[in-house]
């Protein structure tokens, strides 16, 4: 489990082939994510995937990535590219963000990404079958962010974006076009079990 609160920013460094998809090493930025009490099968969010560390050494950890995890995400095939990293929450960690899964929803497109005043203005078309989770004043996970929604217009989100925010995660990179990672609040997800659940019931 984890908060959508970016820890450090890291670079993948190598794309290794696996049989069935790819194993990843990666270098957080010097000194910003402590990786002394992390060892190998914990979990870190990368671009807000959840995976397992399988190695740590020389300031590098590897983790390998599944080709259906490849082929539903996002960013975690490019050498060379900048990743958001979270380590997996602690029961007694403070909840700055919300209750992120890891567990990526769906690949959405930047419509748009500009200044408005000190802040930044980001707008991303999301798939149709996600929107019936995504409420104004929401939260949502961009890319391992949590992020809240000021406004849904159609299949279109507007997330106002702090100068904090993009100074310590990859999003102050993002261009129209782009494809970012979304999760969806998992709150909406139980919600929408329980309905269904009970109007199967009552039937």
């Amino acid at each position: 489990m984890f908060t959508g609160i970016v820890e450090s920013i890291g670079e993948i460094k190598r794309v290794k082939p696996l049989v069935d998809g790819i194993s990843l090493s990666i270098a957080p930025v010097p000194g910003v994510l402590d990786l002394d009490d992390t060892k190998t099968g914990d979990s870190i969010a990368v671009n807000g995937v959840c995976l397992t560390i399988t190695s740590l050494a020389n300031d590098l950890f590897s983790v390998d990535v599944s080709r259906e995890t490849l082929n539903c995400t996002e960013g975690l095939d490019k050498q060379g590219g900048r990743v958001n990293l979270e380590l997996a929450m602690r029961l007694s960690d403070r909840l700055d963000g919300h209750l992120v899964s890891g567990h990526v929803d769906g690949v959405g497109e930047v419509v748009k990404f500009e200044p408005a005043g000190e802040s930044y203005l980001l707008v991303i078309r999301a798939p149709g079958s996600l929107l019936k989770y995504i409420a104004r004043k929401g939260s949502i996970t961009v890319n391992g962010v949590s992020l809240t929604v000021n406004r849904v217009a159609g299949a279109e989100l507007r997330i106002n974006l702090i100068p904090h925010t993009l100074a310590v995660t990859t999003l102050k990179d993002l261009r129209a076009g782009a494809r970012v990672n979304l999760e969806v609040d998992m709150l909406a997800r139980y919600v929408e079990r329980l309905l269904t659940a009970s109007a199967a019931h009552d039937l």
